[in-house]
């Protein structure tokens, strides 16, 4: 599924009806098993400019405020917690919410000219928001210093901190994501969201929990009948063929 920000007038801005309408498209029929990976990219020069800043003045006033960043919370949240892998395509500026929407995703891919940045401090409204997701993406002292300057990063430094997956010539951008998208695609649908629920888990535990849990659905995955098919296929030097699906094989 590609889900395209289509508001370039606006530099693609994270207004409440655009991060609802996001909310709705990520959701719709989600447990899908056709559906495998979703791909979030935009129209226009601009990847997104974050928040439309008109919708945070004084007279719209704090209980809209409050359910602007609720429901881009929500937002954030769910590409985390959905069972399929979502992908940033990154052509041009993310900057605000809108480096907070590419720290969100599972894997980015940027353009070699995409820039990403957290102005707000020079506005007057701190990133503090976007820090969640970016402060979880980079190392502390890079985040800090975005947040702290404003200041933007090049598509380079975004790789090597780890907040983009890849970097590639704007011409190659399309052709790298879906790549990207169609290998996922060739794996087995439950294995995939099995591992991707029990990576964002663990990497909130300790040590020692982390491997206590990632131990169990290592268990779990091997009860699957695709986690079976899968090494009957390597022993006996054949490609899988996936159900999937959540049978189990043995308990």
């Amino acid at each position: 599924r590609n889900i395209v920000l289509n508001n370039p007038k606006k530099r693609n801005a994270l207004s409440l009806s655009m991060l609802e309408s996001l909310r709705a498209d990520i959701l719709h029929e989600v447990d899908s098993a056709d559906l495998r990976v979703i791909i979030i990219s935009a129209k226009g020069p601009v990847f997104s400019s974050g928040h439309d800043l008109k919708e945070l003045t004084s007279q719209q006033g704090s209980e809209h405020h409050g359910r602007v960043f609720e429901v881009c919370s929500e937002v954030m949240t769910l590409i985390q917690d959905v069972p399929v892998p979502v992908i940033a395509q990154v052509k041009g500026m993310a900057t605000a919410a809108g480096c907070q929407l590419v720290a969100s995703c599972d894997i980015a891919v940027a353009s070699e000219k995409s820039t990403f940045a957290t102005p707000g401090v020079n506005i007057g409204l701190f990133c503090s928001t976007p820090a969640v997701a970016i402060g979880r993406a980079v190392p502390r002292k890079v985040a800090l210093e975005m947040l702290f300057t404003g200041a933007p990063i090049s598509a380079q430094d975004a790789l090597l901190h780890g907040l983009v997956s890849k970097v590639v010539p704007e011409e190659k951008l399309e052709e790298t994501t879906l790549a990207i998208a169609q290998k996922i695609c060739s794996a087995s649908r439950p294995v995939v969201a099995l591992g991707k629920a029990t990576f964002n888990r663990q990497m909130a535990q300790g040590r020692h929990a982390a491997y206590a849990t990632a131990s169990r659905v290592m268990v779990d995955n091997l009860a699957l009948t695709d986690g079976q098919e899968g090494i009957r296929a390597f022993i006996e030097k054949r490609r899988p063929v996936w159900t999937h699906g959540t049978d189990r094989v043995h308990e």
